[in-house]
Order: C-alpha cells, then sequence, then structure tokens
C-alpha cells in the first residue's frame, strides 16, 4: 500500500473538502452528530447540576476517546453522496455494515482507553477537588485545587490521547473501507503517524482543539464534527489514495 508524504497543504486541502462534503450532506449530517450533541448535553448538564463544573472539561476530553469508531456513519453519508444517492439514515447504518468487523475491536479499545481516562480522572478530581461543589460562577478565580486536577487531567489525557491517535488515525478508515486487517491497518496507522510526526501533531492538535470547544460549546457540536470527520477521511484519501491499493 502506497503512502503520500503528509505536508501542512494536505491538512488544508483535506480542511477544504471536508467542509465541502459536509454542506453537500448537510441535513443528514447534522442529525447524525445530533445523536452525540444530546448525549454530550445530558452528561454536561449532569456535571453542572452536580455541581461537578471543572469535570466539564475532562468528559468533553474524553470524547475524543470514544469518536473514532463514529467515522463509519459519516463513511456510509459520504459514500451515498458520491454515488449520487440522497444521503439518509440507511447510509449510516450502510457505514457500519460495509464497515470491517474489525472496527467494533478498535471501538471496545477506545472504550477502553475512556474508562481508564475517565476514572484515573475521577481519582484526581476527588483528590484535588474533593466533594465540596464547584459551580460554575466558582471557576473564576478558579481554587489552586481546581488548577491542578484540570493541569494533571490534561497531562494524563494527553498520553491516552496520543497513544489512541496513532493507533486509529489510519486504521479505522482503512477498516472502514476494508482495505486492511485489523493488525494491518494499525500498523499502517502507527507508520503514518511517526513517518509523518508534525503534520500529524498538527492535525491532532487541530482536531482535538475543535472538538473539545465545540462540546464546551455544544450547539457547535453537530456542525464540527461532521466538517472533521469529512476532513479526516479526504486526509486519509489523499495519504492512502485508492488507486494505490
Amino acid at each position: 500500500m502506497t503512502i503520500v508524504p503528509l505536508s501542512i497543504a494536505s491538512l488544508r486541502r483535506a480542511l477544504a473538502e471536508g467542509w465541502r462534503l459536509a454542506n453537500a450532506t448537510r441535513m443528514t449530517s447534522i442529525a447524525y452528530a445530533a445523536i452525540f450533541t444530546l448525549g454530550g448535553l445530558v452528561i454536561i448538564g449532569g456535571l453542572l447540576a452536580s455541581g461537578m463544573t471543572p469535570f466539564v472539561i475532562a468528559a468533553a476530553g474524553g470524547f475524543m476517546l470514544i469518536g473514532p469508531p463514529v467515522l463509519a456513519g459519516f463513511f456510509g453519508i459520504a459514500q451515498a453522496s458520491e454515488s449520487g444517492q440522497k444521503p439518509g439514515l440507511s447510509s449510516i447504518v450502510s457505514g457500519f455494515k460495509n464497515a470491517s468487523p474489525s472496527v467494533w475491536v478498535v471501538a471496545l479499545v477506545c472504550a477502553l482507553l475512556f474508562m481508564i481516562f475517565i476514572t484515573d480522572a475521577a481519582i484526581l478530581y476527588s483528590y484535588m477537588v474533593g466533594g465540596a461543589p464547584v459551580w460554575l460562577t466558582d471557576l473564576v478565580p478558579a481554587t489552586s485545587g481546581v488548577l491542578s486536577f484540570l493541569k494533571w487531567g490534561a497531562a494524563s489525557g494527553f498520553v491516552v490521547a496520543l497513544l489512541l491517535f496513532c493507533v486509529s488515525a489510519f486504521s479505522v478508515p482503512l477498516l472502514c473501507e476494508r482495505r486492511a486487517s485489523l493488525v494491518g491497518a494499525v500498523s499502517c496507522s502507527v507508520k503514518i503517524v511517526f513517518g509523518n510526526f508534525f503534520p500529524a501533531m498538527l492535525w491532532a492538535a487541530l482536531i482535538s482543539s475543535l472538538i473539545i470547544g465545540s462540546i464546551l460549546l455544544l450547539p457547535l457540536l453537530p456542525l464540527t464534527l461532521p466538517w472533521l470527520a469529512y476532513a479526516s477521511r479526504a486526509l486519509y484519501r489523499e495519504v492512502l489514495p485508492l488507486s494505490a491499493t
């Protein structure tokens, strides 16, 4: 399988193509993304109501650990659009049906890493913030305990997210299109990330900052999630073109 080197120009083209496809499939893409937005609303609302406001940021970052398998649905929407069909619910279902069953292995790994991160974050929160409620109005100025939690929680999340990005960034798209086995897809993804480390890390930072920011400003998520999902697909197609399989 031929690997085309990544560049900053590649990232720009991927973002442009992702925006184009997100607009071309706007209604279905927003409806699909709205599922995760509603889930985020329930989780964030529960944390705010419980006086665990600092944990909202950890929860937002945790979405990055369970997000990769979501790509399969967006792949189905994109495939329907490129085939001249009108995307709908069946397109999302087809995306998951057409993907390799190994996608669910990646999903299981993502869920395991998510549980590890959330458990660590909960322990840090209990130790550094304690059981006293912290409301939204208490964040400015933040206490030293809250700042320590955010700092160490971010450090813990960074390590887990970096590991997951290396494993899943290009393996999930490969599995969505059944172009490789699980082991082959994962090894290819790791090879691409470390072989193009600077642009790959820039891409990871861009995606994570936009997604986490959109979760914290939740109404933005139905717009940014499809855009970045299709941009990830476009970048994968540029680095691993179908004609080179």
